[in-house]
C-alpha cells in the first residue's frame, strides 16, 4: 500500500525517466518544423555542417537536437517512415549508452537511425550488432536509403565478404553486421602483423540487436580459432605400444563413476622402464607424460562402440545422451589422437587454440555500448552488473488494447497399471 502511494505520487522510474527526456522531444520537434520547408540538398548541407561543428569541439549532446530533428524529416522523405516521439526517445536513451526495451513491432529498427547517426559524425565509426545476415542486411539496405539521402556511408559486414570488402565496409560511417562476424574479425585482427592489415577500426559506439540474447544468454560463448599443432603423430604409437601391458590395481587406479584414471608407483616404474626415460615426471618430458596420461584414458575410460565408432579410417564421437554419430566433433587436448593410434587408424593433426575471445569481453571494449531488445526489464539487474548498462523502458505509441495474461501451465498425469 505504501509502495503504491510513493508510486502514484513520484511516479514509476520509468515514467520518470520518461518525463526527464520531454523537453528535448519538445526541442526535436520544433526544430523539425524549421525542416518541413527545406529543400533536400540543404538537408544534407545541414549534417555536414553539424559534422564541421563537432568538428571545431562542440559535442554530440550539443548536437542532438538539430541531428535528431535531421534524421526524422530525412526519414519521412526516403522511406516514408516519421519517427514517432516514443522513437525518438528511444533514439536518445541508446544515444546516452542505455539498453531499450520496446515491444516487438513498435520500430526499434528505425529508433536506432537517430543514435547511429549521430555517434557517426566523429568520423570514429557507428556500428548496429545484430543476430543474423538477413537481418543485417536488409536493415543496412532499408536504413542506407535514409544515410545515404544525408550523405552518409553504410557498409554490411555478413559471412563470405573478402578481405577488402570488410575493410571497406568497416570504414563507412555506419556498419550493419553480426555479432559473429564482428567477434571473429577482431580475433583475425589481432593475429596479423601489422595495423594496416586490420579490417577493423576502434570500438567506438555499437548498438546492439536483441542484446539479451548476445549479451546474456550467449554472453559467455567462446569464439576461437584454431590451427593445427607442430606435433608429430610418432610418439602417441610409441606410447601406444606400452599401454596394453599396463595391469589395473597394480600400474593404474581406475574409477569407472568419476570416469578418472591415475597411475600406481608400479605403473610409472614399468612406464620409465618400457619408454627407456630416467624420470617420466621431470620438466622435460612434459609432453611425454601428457601423451602417456592420454593414452592411459583412450584404453580404459573410452571404449568402442560405447563411447566412440570407427568408421573406416576415422573415429567418430557416440554422442552419450542421443547415442547419435557426432560428425566433425574431436576430442581435445589430444585424446582423440591417441584413440587414433589405439584403433590402428591414421592419425589427424592435433589442433590448437591460436585466439579465443567471449561476447561479453569483446563488447566491453567498446567505448559506448547500447542495445534493444523487446524483453530487457527481467535482465536489467545483470546488464549494470555486467556492463554498466541501464535498462530504458519505452511504453508503445499507442495503448495496447491485447489483454496479456500471466502464462497458465497445465500439468497432466499419466497412470502406469
Amino acid at each position: 500500500m505504501f509502495g503504491g502511494l510513493i508510486q502514484k505520487v513520484f511516479g514509476t522510474k520509468h515514467s520518470r525517466q520518461m518525463k526527464k527526456l520531454q523537453p528535448m522531444l519538445h526541442a526535436i520537434n520544433e526544430a523539425g518544423e524549421k525542416l518541413k520547408d527545406v529543400e533536400d540538398a540543404q538537408l544534407k548541407m545541414k549534417i555536414d555542417e553539424c559534422r564541421e561543428q563537432f568538428d571545431k569541439g562542440r559535442s554530440l549532446d550539443d548536437l542532438l537536437i538539430d541531428v535528431y530533428a535531421i534524421v526524422r524529416e530525412g526519414g519521412w522523405r526516403t522511406l516514408k517512415m516519421r519517427h514517432y516521439d516514443v522513437q525518438m526517445i528511444g533514439g536518445i536513451a541508446m544515444h546516452q549508452g542505455k539498453v531499450l526495451e520496446m515491444r516487438t513491432g513498435e520500430g526499434k529498427t528505425l529508433s536506432a537511425t537517430s543514435a547511429l547517426v549521430l555517434n557517426a559524425l566523429s568520423g570514429r565509426g557507428a556500428h548496429l550488432i545484430t543476430v543474423n545476415d538477413y537481418l543485417a542486411s536488409r536493415d543496412a539496405e532499408w536504413m542506407g536509403q535514409l544515410y545515404g539521402f544525408l550523405g552518409l556511408s553504410c557498409g554490411t559486414i555478413v559471412h563470405g565478404l573478402f578481405h577488402k570488402e570488410r575493410q571497406r565496409s568497416y570504414r563507412c560511417d555506419i556498419t550493419y553486421g553480426t555479432n559473429n562476424e564482428f567477434g571473429f574479425d577482431y580475433l583475425r585482427d589481432n593475429m596479423k602483423e601489422t595495423i594496416e592489415k586490420y579490417v577493423q577500426r576502434e570500438l567506438n559506439f555499437a548498438i546492439v540487436d536483441e542484446v539479451d540474447s548476445i549479451l546474456i544468454d550467449e554472453a559467455r560463448t567462446p569464439l576461437i580459432i584454431s590451427g593445427e599443432a607442430d606435433k608429430p603423430a610418432d610418439l602417441y604409437h610409441t606410447v601406444d605400444k606400452v599401454m596394453p601391458s599396463l595391469r589395473r590395481d597394480i600400474d593404474f587406479v581406475l574409477d569407472e563413476k568419476h570416469k578418472s584414471v591415475q597411475l600406481t608407483d608400479a605403473g610409472v616404474d614399468r612406464i620409465e622402464k618400457e619408454l627407456s626415460c630416467s624420470n617420466l615426471f621431470s620438466p622435460e618430458n612434459n609432453e611425454l607424460l601428457h601423451h602417456v596420461n592420454q593414452g592411459l584414458r583412450a584404453h580404459t575410460l573410452y571404449k568402442k562402440d560405447v563411447n566412440y565408432l570407427v568408421d573406416g579410417s576415422e573415429v567418430l564421437i557416440v554422442d552419450e545422451f542421443t547415442g547419435r554419430k557426432m560428425e566433425g566433433r574431436r576430442w581435445s587436448d589430444g585424446l582423440h589422437q591417441a584413440i587414433e593410434a589405439k584403433e590402428g587408424v591414421p592419425i589427424q593433426p592435433e589442433s590448437q587454440t591460436l585466439a579465443t575471445i567471449t561476447y561479453q569481453n569483446y563488447f566491453r571494449m567498446y567505448r559506448k555500448l547500447a542495445g534493444m531488445t523487446g524483453t530487457a526489464e527481467t535482465e536489467s539487474e545483470e546488464f549494470h552488473k555486467i556492463y554498466e548498462l541501464d535498462v530504458f523502458v519505452v511504453p508503445p505509441n499507442r495503448t495496447i488494447v491485447r489483454d496479456d495474461r500471466d502464462d497458465f501451465v497445465s500439468v497432466s498425469y499419466t497412470h502406469l497399471t
